[in-house]
């Protein structure tokens, strides 16, 4: 039994089905109650906070459709499984238009049933978790969109932001690459009495040593050959706001004694100029270099990496704050549903494993691409192991290997493909009847025929 057991209704009015429905969804540890028709399944959802509500849609009286329509009106967050024994695509538009969660037919595949009600539980438990979780970020920080902290590593990041947002300290952040830098520079910014100025980034790794001066001072018209007009330079964009340099510790060493001057002098001088300019600039800075060792090798200096590390916070890579990585998904898989037009409902239990088990070298912009990509390629209404990059399939899964029917007779081939589909759309029986061309009904009664189960007690 379920420590704190979910509340679900069950509306049917055949019932022997009703009360078989109970008795399974009782054995499976949720709390629930029986409704006979529309009507009452109404009333009692108005007296009565489900989690969740499995309803017939042909009813007497008032239908599934109908009824579902009314519990939305009342309580839009509550979940609604529409069951049917018609099921096809007029019946599915209906129910989803008017705010189902999903379909199951008639007679119910139980496997299917279970893992339908949990992914709609665990769905709405994440997003609410998400909420809570941005909600009590909020009350400290002015936050953007994903930031998400369940790990008590990025806690404390975020409570090391809090503190010295307010300041006027120079910071150096710190992680591997992808894990966030600019992200948490820009939130040091939008949380700092600067966050009306400017927040100029610029990455320090990506110019050469010329260009990089030019870009971070700026120069005067025919300063250098090519300098057909002047430039203001970097530092004096981001006067009175936040200059954020990405890859500090790539800068060349004549770079690093002009940028210590610019810092203790607080005043810049462009190429070509004779008189230098006073700025009111915040620096932080970024690196996924090790600045001790690099001073350690004659690679940095020292009298800068004191300037620049008056507060250090370090980012922990993505493996080490693995609780984050459900929340991040599933804000990444909203934002690119929504982006790409797709009414995708969360990740399949094998998709999300797997992406629990990855190492994520490349940390959240690795995440982040994997679940566009996913998004882009998933079909039906779960993110599934086969749309997820091939990185995350090593070996065996990274692709099916073809079958080969050779000797085998008509009924072994049916029995591989089967297994196959099932494979490939991590289980998800419903999907696997449709790339088949089969029911549900069929799929389910050959593999019960193939594994000598009774075919009596998996359906309704």
């Amino acid at each position: 039994m379920k420590n704190n057991p979910e509340t679900l209704l069950v509306v049917d009015d055949d019932p022997g089905h009703r009360i078989m429905l109970i008795t399974l969804l009782t054995e499976w540890g949720y709390q629930v109650q029986g409704a006979e028709d529309g009507a009452t399944a109404i009333r009692l959802c108005h007296e009565t906070p489900f989690d969740l509500v499995l309803m017939d849609i042909r009813m007497a009286g008032l239908n599934g459709i109908e009824a579902l329509t009314q519990i939305k009106a009342w309580n839009p967050a509550i979940i609604v499984l529409i069951m049917t024994a018609w099921a096809n695509t007029e019946t599915a538009v209906s129910a989803m238009k008017a705010g189902a969660y999903d379909y199951l037919t008639k007679p119910l595949d139980f496997d299917e049933l279970k893992m339908t009600i949990e992914r709609a539980l665990d769905h709405v438990a994440l997003s609410s978790e998400n909420q809570q979780l941005r909600d009590v970020l909020a009350t400290q920080l002015q936050l953007q969109e994903g930031m998400v902290a369940r790990s008590d590593a990025m806690r404390q990041v975020m409570n090391l932001v809090q503190a010295v947002a307010p300041s006027e300290a120079t910071v150096l952040i710190g992680g591997e690459s992808g894990t966030g830098k600019e992200r948490i520079a820009r939130l040091i910014h939008d949380n700092s009495p600067r966050r009306n100025g400017p927040f100029i980034a610029i990455n320090c790794g990506a110019l050469s040593e010329n260009l990089l001066e030019s870009e971070l001072f700026g120069h005067v018209k025919g300063a250098f050959t090519g300098a057909e007009k002047a430039r203001p330079g970097r530092f004096a964009a981001a006067n009175k706001g936040t200059l954020f340099l990405d890859e500090i510790g790539e800068m060349p060493l004549p770079m690093q004694v002009k940028l210590l001057r610019v810092i203790q002098e607080r005043e810049v001088q462009r190429l070509g100029e004779d008189q230098p300019q006073k700025i009111d600039v915040r620096l932080l800075a970024a690196t996924n270099r090790d600045l001790q060792e690099r001073v350690a090798n004659g690679e940095f200096r020292q009298d800068l990496w004191y300037r620049l590390n008056v507060v250090s916070i370090t980012l922990p890579p993505l493996c080490e704050r693995v609780e984050d990585i459900p929340l991040l998904a599933d804000t990444f898989l909203t934002r690119f549903a929504k982006r790409n037009g797709k009414q995708l409902k969360g990740f399949t239990p094998q998709a999300m494993d797997r992406m629990l088990k990855y190492r994520w070298p490349g940390n959240i912009r690795e995440l982040e691409n994997a679940v566009e990509r996913a998004v882009v390629l998933a079909i039906g209404d779960y993110v599934g192991l086969q749309v997820l990059p091939p990185t995350l399939n090593p070996g065996d899964d990274q692709e099916p290997s073809p079958l080969v029917f050779d000797n085998m007779s008509l009924e072994e081939i049916e029995q591989a493909a089967i297994a196959r589909m099932l494979e490939v759309t991590g289980g998800n029986k419903s999907e696997a009847a449709r790339r088949l061309g089969i029911t549900r009904k069929t799929l389910h009664q050959k593999i019960s025929r193939d594994t000598g189960e009774n075919d009596q007690g998996s359906s309704a």
